[in-house]
């Protein structure tokens, strides 16, 4: 078992509900919260995390509660974070909100309302802000007095080598509407991250292949921009593979996809995170890597709510205030 663990440290506890392996847990453990427990309820994601993290995940299928919630309350808790399953959302899924999947941000919702943290996390697809479930769980954490910060945060400007957009919403217990958006914004870089920014040339590859999900995509990047988005599924660049006008290379020759641990890598999972790659199956490793938060875009939030919390002792330390609405960064 391995700790990934920083030497700052705020007295901020928390607890990562529908934790995956735990990017998001990671990027908040490093910004110096304090974990306290982890729920999931997918068996290899369990077997990743316990290997990487000393505090207990638990083995919870949160659908399955019937409004039931007393299990959080021993936690004590200041901060729950967590990213409700998001393929209902999500431009790769079947965009059907009502399948299922979709009610889990409102379970997310309700535990807030039970629990009454001083702080959540919620993390979901760019899409979800457009959906009807957001409606319903921003009228039940509104009901219980939260003021929220909904944005849409571009991963590759928070040093993240992926173009990654993903929509955020943080809330704080009596607070105000959109007073973390200064926090946020202040540290965004100037330009995306690119995989060689990132990772120099340690890959020992100057273009490789993504499977795209029509022909009307191309399917070669160079590690000069960011990545596409990680996704939970890894093909092979086929032998027909017509070159796109957009490909980065006018050739397929010598041209691969990124090795599993290497997408990890693009993830911003640290070289020495435990993916247990002897133990585990190819489809499950890529697809808990595909469909975990970024650990630096959780890091870079988890930076922004400390901002935030030290600047209500010490005034000078407030940025501009600068406010923008949803969806425009």
């Amino acid at each position: 078992m391995q700790s990934h663990v920083n030497k700052k440290t705020i007295n901020l506890k928390a607890i990562d509900i529908f934790s995956g392996c735990g990017g998001l847990s990671l990027g908040f453990q490093n910004a110096g919260f304090k974990i306290i427990g982890a729920f999931d309820n997918w068996k290899p994601a369990i077997q990743i995390y316990k290997q990487n993290f000393h505090h207990p995940i638990h083995n919870y299928d949160l659908a399955d509660l019937n409004n039931d919630y007393s299990i959080f309350d021993k936690f004590h808790c200041d901060i729950v974070i967590g990213g409700p399953p998001c393929q209902d959302f999500s431009s790769a899924g079947k965009r059907n909100e009502n399948l299922g999947r979709g009610n889990l941000s409102i379970i997310f919702a309700e535990i807030i309302a039970f629990i009454k943290p001083k702080w959540f996390v919620m993390e979901n697809v760019e899409r979800y802000q457009k959906s009807e479930k957001r409606y319903q769980v921003l009228e039940i954490f509104q009901k219980n007095n939260y003021g929220l910060t909904e944005t849409v945060i571009k991963a590759s400007l928070c040093g993240v080598p992926q173009n990654r957009k993903r929509y955020i919403c943080i809330g704080r217990l009596n607070g105000e509407d959109d007073e973390l958006l200064p926090y946020i914004n202040q540290k965004l870089a100037d330009k995306p991250m690119s995989v060689k920014d990132y990772l120099g040339d340690t890959l020992g590859i100057q273009y490789y292949y993504r499977h795209p999900r029509t022909y009307a995509r191309r399917g070669i990047f160079s590690i000069d921009e960011p990545s596409p988005t990680i996704r939970g599924v890894n093909r092979p660049i086929p032998k027909t593979y017509k070159l796109h006008k957009a490909d980065a290379s006018s050739s397929i020759k010598e041209i691969r996809p990124l090795t599993t641990i290497e997408r990890s890598y693009i993830q911003t999972f640290p070289k020495d995170f435990d993916f247990d790659v002897e133990n585990q199956s190819k489809t499950d490793l890529e697809q808990m890597i595909g469909n975990a938060v970024p650990v630096k875009l959780g890091e870079y939030v988890a930076n922004a709510i400390t901002e935030y919390i030290e600047s209500q002792t010490t005034p000078q330390l407030k940025p501009k205030q600068l406010v923008l609405n949803l969806g425009e960064i």
